[in-house]
C-alpha cells in the first residue's frame, strides 16, 4: 500500500480531459501606479548585483590596493543596472538587503555608514554588517551627532544643549567600542562630523580647537579617526596641528559653506606637507558646488546618470589619493549622489582618472 501511495503521489495532476495541468505561476504584483513589479519565485527573490562590465573589472585590477572608493549608503532604487540587477527594488528593501550585492561591485570597496550619526548601533549590528562584505571591504562610520553637535534636535523639533558634546567617555562606550569590536578588520575610519558651530566658535576658533585637542587625546589609541568640519574659519594651522599631534586624519568634505576639496587640501598642505601627513587620506565628496542639499537632490534624482561633472574636485581627489599611495597610506573616499548626479558613476570616473594619472 505504501508503494502504491508513493507511486500515485508522483503522478502529475491532469484535467477532466486527461491533459496534464501546468503548475500555477504567481501573478506579478502591481504598484499603486499600475506598474508591474518583479515576480517572486524562490531564490530569485534575493537582491541581485548588476553584471560587472569588463571596464570596471579592468579598473579594479589597475587601481592601487591601498585605495578604497565607495558611496554614501547603498539604498537607492535608481541604481538598478548600475549596482543592482535591472529589477525594481524598494528603498527599504535595499536598505536591508542591498549591502551584500553592493560589495560585489568591482569598484565599490567602501561605504559611508551615515545612520550612526543619528543613533549608535549595537556591536552585533556592526558585526552583522561586516558579515555581508568581503575581507578587503571597509566602512567609513560617522560618530553620533550627540558628541559632535553642541545642540541637538529632539522629536518635537526643539533644540537643546547636548550633554555629550565632546565627551570622550560617552563616545567610547556608546560608539567606538561597539563599532571597532563589531566591524573588526572591516573598519576603515570613524569620522567625527561637526556641523556649523556658530559665530561664537568661528570668531575665536582657538577655544574650540583646544577643546577638540583634549577630546581627541582622550580617545582609545591605535584606532583610525578623522575629523570633518563645516566651518571654513576652522581651517587654521592650529587646527591641522591638533589633528597631526593626535594622529587623527582630516576628512575633506564638500559642503555649501566649505571651500572646494582642492582648496581644503591646499590649506592643509601649507601647514602639514604631504610627506609629513599620517593615517588614511579620507574624503567625503558630498555635494556639488553651488547647490544646497535639497536642490541637488531634486535635480539629480533618481541618481542614475552624471548630470553636473565636477572635474576640478575629481582631479584634486585623484591627486591626493595618489600622493597618499606613494607614502604607503590608505585612501578612503565616499561619494554622494549629490556630488555629480550618480555616486556609482562618479566612483567609476574617479577610478579611471586615478589609473590614468598613475600611469603617466
Amino acid at each position: 500500500m505504501a508503494a502504491n501511495r508513493a507511486s500515485t503521489s508522483s503522478i502529475s495532476p491532469v484535467d477532466l480531459f486527461g491533459e496534464p495541468i501546468a503548475p500555477r505561476r504567481p501573478k506579478p504584483r502591481t504598484t499603486l501606479s499600475g506598474e508591474r513589479s518583479e515576480q517572486v519565485l524562490g531564490q530569485a527573490d534575493v537582491v541581485e548585483p548588476a553584471a560587472s562590465r569588463e571596464t570596471q573589472v579592468s579598473l579594479a585590477r589597475q587601481l592601487p590596493g591601498t585605495i578604497r572608493l565607495g558611496t554614501s549608503s547603498w539604498s537607492f532604487p535608481g541604481w538598478r543596472g548600475l549596482v543592482y540587477a535591472d529589477r525594481r527594488y524598494t528603498e527599504s528593501r535595499l536598505s536591508k538587503e542591498g549591502l551584500k550585492p553592493y560589495a560585489q561591485h568591482p569598484l565599490l570597496q567602501t561605504v559611508s555608514l551615515d545612520r550612526t550619526f543619528y543613533a549608535p548601533l549595537a556591536e552585533e549590528e556592526f558585526a552583522r554588517l561586516a558579515r555581508q562584505v568581503p575581507a578587503p571591504f571597509c566602512f567609513i562610520v560617522k560618530a553620533p551627532q550627540a558628541v559632535t553637535s553642541a545642540a541637538i534636535r529632539d522629536e518635537s523639533g526643539q533644540f537643546s544643549e547636548s550633554p555629550f558634546f565632546l565627551d570622550p567617555t560617552y563616545v567610547t562606550d556608546s560608539f567606538i567600542a561597539p563599532c571597532s569590536g563589531g566591524l573588526a578588520s572591516n573598519l576603515g575610519v570613524m569620522v567625527f562630523q561637526f556641523p556649523p558651530l556658530g559665530y561664537r566658535v568661528t570668531q575665536a576658533p582657538d577655544g574650540f580647537i583646544n577643546r577638540l585637542y583634549r577630546f581627541l587625546s582622550a580617545l582609545p589609541p591605535g584606532l583610525p579617526y578623522a575629523v570633518e568640519i563645516r566651518d571654513p574659519e576652522l581651517l587654521t594651522p592650529r587646527f591641522f596641528k591638533c589633528l597631526q599631534t593626535t594622529r587623527v586624519s582630516f576628512c575633506v568634505a564638500s559642503h555649501a559653506r566649505m571651500p572646494s576639496p582642492r582648496e581644503q587640501l591646499r590649506i592643509q598642505s601649507m601647514t602639514i606637507p604631504d610627506e609629513l601627513q599620517e593615517g588614511p587620506m579620507v574624503a567625503r565628496w558630498s555635494l556639488h558646488a553651488g547647490y544646497k542639499y535639497e536642490d541637488a537632490k531634486a535635480r539629480y534624482f533618481p541618481f542614475d546618470r552624471l548630470v553636473d561633472e565636477d572635474f576640478d574636485s575629481r582631479e584634486a581627489l585623484a591627486t591626493a589619493a595618489l600622493a597618499a599611495t606613494r607614502q604607503g597610506r590608505p585612501t578612503l573616499i565616499a561619494i554622494n549622489n549629490k556630488a555629480e548626479g550618480s555616486a556609482p558613476l562618479s566612483v567609476e570616473a574617479l577610478a579611471a582618472l586615478i589609473v590614468e594619472m598613475g600611469s603617466r
